[in-house]
C-alpha cells in the first residue's frame, strides 16, 4: 500500500490483513514511529510497544495458517489509563495509582478487542481519576490537542482522543462520566460514543461514579466506531450495572434506509452555546431534515444534579487516601474531591430525584423524535494557557465547564455519538446525538447521514 499505514481505520486494516494483504506487524510499527515522531503531543502514559509486537504477531500467525484472527485484525490501538492492563498498575492518571499492584488482568473490554485480533499497544493520559474536562495533568502532563498543540485536548479522555485523530491508532477506549469521551471527541475532530448506561461492562476499569460511568470507543470515521461497538458488546457479571440484553450489532445494519424523525435541543443547550457550536449544531439539522426546536426545561438541574453526585461520590471513593496522602493528589482534584466530602447527604438525595424527573422528561420527548441534536461543547478547542471559555459573554473556567452541554444527558444514561464539524477557523467542534435507552442504532444511523453528506471531518487526521 502507498498510503501511510497510519492513516488506515480499522475496518480497513482488518480487512486487507485477514486477506494477507497486509500485515498487522508492519501497521503496528508504522504506528509506533508515527509515535516516536508526535511525542510531543503527550498522548500517552506509556507505551507497550512490546505487547503489541507480540499480539501483532499472533495475528499474522493465525492468517498465515488460514484462520481468522476476527474482525479487528491487526487493528492498533490505545486506552485511556483507568483501564486494566496485565501485570501493569492502573494510575488512573494518578501518582497515588501508578505506585499500586499490577492489574491481574485485562479489562473486559480489552480482552474482547484482543479476541476480535486488535493490537494494544499503550496507555493514553487523563484528568487525575478522570475529574476534568482539559486533561492537564500535574503527575503526567497535559495531552495537547493535534489540531493545534497550544490548545486543550479536552478530558477526561484527552489522550485516547488525540490519538485517533492525530493517527496514533486506529481507535481508542475512552470513558464518559460527565462528557469525558464527547468533550474530547468535539474538541479533537473524532467519533466518539457513549453508550446507553449499563450497555457495554466496566469490569477491570477503575471507577469514578458508579451511576454515571460508561466506557466506549473513539475513531476516525463512523464504519469504524460501529465496528468496535459492536466487538465490546455483551453481559458481564462482573459489573452489577451491565444489563442482560443480548447484542445488537449495527455495524451489519448501516447501510440500511433510516428515516429518522430529528429534533433540536434549545433552552440551556442553546443558551450555554457560542456561535460556532450553535452554527455546526445548524448544519448537522439541515442535513438531516430537523426543523423542530426541543426544549427540556429540567437540563439546568440535571446538569446540577450531576455535577453534585460526581464530587460527593469521588469524595467518599478517594476518602481514605484524601486523609493520608493528600499531597500525592494532582491539586486542581484534591481541591474538588475535598468539597465533595462536605455535600450533606440531602443534597445528593435531591441530586437523585433531580435525575428521575429530567429521565421522564427527556423519554417523554422521544415519542415525537428519534434523536436529539444539541452541541457537545460550549465552543472549540480553548488554550492550555487560557483556563477559561466564554460562556454568555462571560469568563468561566474551562476545567469544570467544557461539559456544561453534556452533564445533563450523562445524567441519566441516554446513548450519544459525538460527530465532528468543522468551526469556522478550522477547528473541531462536536455535535451530540442523542438517542432513546438501548437506540444506539439510531445515533449511527444520524452520524452516518452526516458522513455521507461531506459535513463531519471523517477520515480526516489533524495536522499536527
Amino acid at each position: 500500500m502507498t498510503t501511510p499505514l497510519y492513516t488506515l481505520g480499522a475496518a480497513q486494516i482488518g480487512e486487507a490483513v485477514r486477506a494477507g494483504q497486509l500485515s498487522a506487524v508492519a501497521v503496528l510499527e508504522a504506528v509506533l514511529a508515527r509515535l516516536e515522531a508526535l511525542g510531543s503531543l503527550n498522548a500517552f502514559r506509556v507505551t507497550l510497544a512490546e505487547r503489541g509486537r507480540r499480539e501483532a504477531r499472533a495475528v499474522d500467525a493465525i492468517v498465515a495458517r488460514g484462520d481468522d484472527p476476527g474482525p479487528l485484525a491487526g487493528a492498533p490501538y490505545g486506552v485511556k489509563d483507568l483501564y486494566d492492563i496485565e501485570r501493569l498498575a492502573t494510575a488512573a492518571g494518578s501518582k497515588i495509582g501508578a505506585e499500586g499492584p499490577p492489574a491481574a488482568r485485562d479489562a473486559v473490554l480489552i480482552e474482547r478487542l484482543t479476541a476480535a485480533g486488535a493490537v494494544l499497544f499503550g496507555v493514553q493520559v487523563m484528568d487525575e481519576y478522570a475529574y476534568g474536562f482539559t486533561t492537564q495533568n500535574a503527575h503526567y502532563g497535559a495531552a495537547r490537542n493535534p489540531h493545534d498543540p497550544a490548545r486543550s485536548a479536552g478530558g477526561s479522555s484527552g489522550g485516547s482522543a488525540a490519538a485517533v485523530a492525530a493517527g496514533l491508532g486506529a481507535f481508542s477506549l475512552g470513558s464518559d462520566t460527565n462528557g469525558s469521551i464527547r468533550v474530547p471527541a468535539s474538541l479533537c475532530g473524532v467519533f466518539g460514543l457513549k453508550p446507553t448506561y449499563g450497555r457495554l461492562p466496566r469490569t477491570g476499569s477503575f471507577p469514578f461514579v458508579f451511576d454515571l460511568d460508561h466506557l466506549g470507543p473513539f475513531a476516525r470515521n463512523v464504519e469504524d466506531l460501529a465496528l468496535v461497538y459492536d466487538v465490546l458488546q455483551g453481559h458481564d457479571a462482573g459489573d452489577a450495572a451491565c444489563a442482560f440484553r443480548a447484542r445488537e450489532p449495527v455495524s451489519t445494519s448501516l447501510d440500511a434506509a433510516t428515516a429518522l424523525r430529528v429534533g433540536v435541543l434549545d433552552g440551556w443547550f442553546a443558551d450555554m452555546a457560542g456561535a460556532e457550536a450553535l452554527a455546526a449544531t445548524a448544519l448537522a439539522a439541515q442535513v438531516l431534515g430537523a426543523e423542530e426546536r426541543v426544549t427540556l426545561g429540567g437540563a439546568q438541574a440535571a446538569r446540577s444534579a450531576a455535577f453534585l453526585l460526581t464530587a460527593a461520590s469521588g469524595g467518599e471513593l478517594h476518602s481514605a487516601n484524601l486523609a493520608t496522602r493528600p499531597q500525592d493528589f494532582d491539586p486542581a482534584t484534591r481541591g474538588r474531591l475535598l468539597a465533595g466530602q462536605l455535600l450533606p447527604a440531602s443534597e445528593v438525595l435531591r441530586a437523585q430525584r433531580v435525575r428521575r424527573h429530567f429521565h421522564a422528561e427527556a423519554l417523554a420527548a422521544f415519542a415525537d423524535y428519534d434523536v436529539l441534536l444539541a452541541p457537545a461543547t460550549p465552543c472549540p478547542a480553548p488554550r492550555l494557557d487560557g483556563g477559561t471559555i466564554v460562556i454568555g459573554g462571560q469568563g468561566v473556567a474551562a476545567r469544570p465547564n467544557l461539559g456544561l452541554l453534556t452533564q445533563p444527558i450523562s445524567a441519566i444514561g441516554l446513548p450519544v455519538i459525538s460527530a465532528p464539524m468543522r468551526a469556522d477557523g478550522g477547528l473541531p467542534i462536536g455535535v451530540q446525538i442523542i438517542a432513546p435507552p438501548w437506540r444506539e442504532d439510531l445515533a449511527f444511523a444520524a452520524a452516518l447521514a452526516l458522513q455521507r453528506a461531506g459535513v463531519t471531518l471523517a477520515n480526516e487526521l489533524a495536522p499536527c
